[in-house]
């Protein structure tokens, strides 16, 4: 197999210890020191920005008719939406119960949106895609109604405390520029600029290459949250175990779900591939702030995952 094969076949854990060894190869450069803060909030900027360029390509192999829920999508949003409620409500019962930072983490791990790549892994599985960002799109709508109706219950603090309308449009805003504006450009793109919208579907491996980029980023700055949390071991042990169970379960649901409804890969990628830079700002945002660990873990549980599909695939199609 030649250099190149080897780095397509095996992009996601290339992407992902470079992500690993870029954290601390940059850390341990004492010339770099003073650079740590400007180099935060240009990621800042560079990740939203790959994922807007990633969607729009994806979006630009889709027509919006296509984009359309199916019935069986509300299966996988009542696991979604019930599992979230019930944690929240045992929460809400018992509050000073022992491990409820770990049911806190498990509950942002179900309820996380759909990851805007999930769509990019379904291309590659020869799944669906279109039915993927439906649901992406209909789990957010779900998020951004269900997460501020529950969150007043759980805290009390000025910062998690605040009232529907402000978590509703917090939500809105970080949902908006990086799923609907792609949807909005890529239409434009395909009637406005048909030549343009051309080269971009020539681009076969665009969104996949972007993708890799984009998960680099975010394992860099998932290692960077556990090095630098100051929780106890035990504490990240028990969130690093209810984020791999919450991913397993709904990959496992997923696939289950959608094989009954012809959509396995869909029904999988849907369900157990998260939007994880959303659940370590939701963690940062609404609930206990050691919580936002259980989004860095699962962006290793869930990479890891569709790194054996893909491995699965390709040993499948030869």
């Amino acid at each position: 197999m030649s250099v190149v094969g080897f780095v397509k076949n095996w992009m996601l854990p290339i992407a992902m210890a470079v992500g690993v060894a870029s954290y601390y190869i940059y850390v341990n450069i004492p010339l770099l020191d003073g650079t740590h803060e400007v180099v935060n909030r240009a990621i800042g900027y560079i990740q939203p920005t790959l994922l807007f360029c990633m969607l729009f390509v994806s979006f630009c192999r889709m027509r919006i008719k296509e984009l359309k829920p199916r019935a069986w999508m509300l299966e996988l949003l009542a696991i979604q939406v019930v599992s979230f409620v019930a944690m929240g409500l045992l929460i809400v019962g018992m509050p000073e119960m022992e491990g409820r930072v770990v049911i806190e983490s498990a509950m942002i791990c179900m309820i996380c949106p759909t990851a805007t790549a999930a769509a990019v892994v379904t291309t590659r599985l020869h799944g669906n895609a279109n039915v993927v960002v439906s649901y992406t799109c209909l789990i957010n709508m779900a998020v951004s109604l269900v997460v501020p109706a529950m969150v007043p219950f759980l805290h009390e603090s000025d910062h998690a405390g605040m009232s529907f309308e402000v978590s509703f449009l917090l939500i809105l805003a970080k949902v908006f520029p990086l799923l609907i504006m792609p949807l909005v450009v890529a239409w434009f793109v395909r009637h406005l600029f048909p030549k343009f919208h051309a080269f971009i579907l020539r681009q076969k491996n665009l969104a996949f290459n972007l993708w890799a980029v984009s998960l680099s980023l975010a394992i860099g700055v998932s290692v960077k949250a556990l090095v630098h949390s100051e929780e106890g071991f035990w504490t990240m042990v028990g969130i690093a175990v209810a984020s791999l169970l919450c991913c397993l379960v709904q990959f496992v649901c997923g696939r289950i779900i959608g094989r009954k409804h012809g959509e396995a890969v869909a029904g999988t990628q849907s369900l157990g591939q998260k939007n994880t830079v959303f659940a370590i700002w939701m963690g940062y945002t609404f609930l206990d702030p050691v919580t936002a660990l259980a989004g860095g873990f699962y962006s290793l549980w869930h990479n890891l995952v569709n790194s054996w599909q893909l491995w699965r695939e390709r040993k499948v199609t030869g």
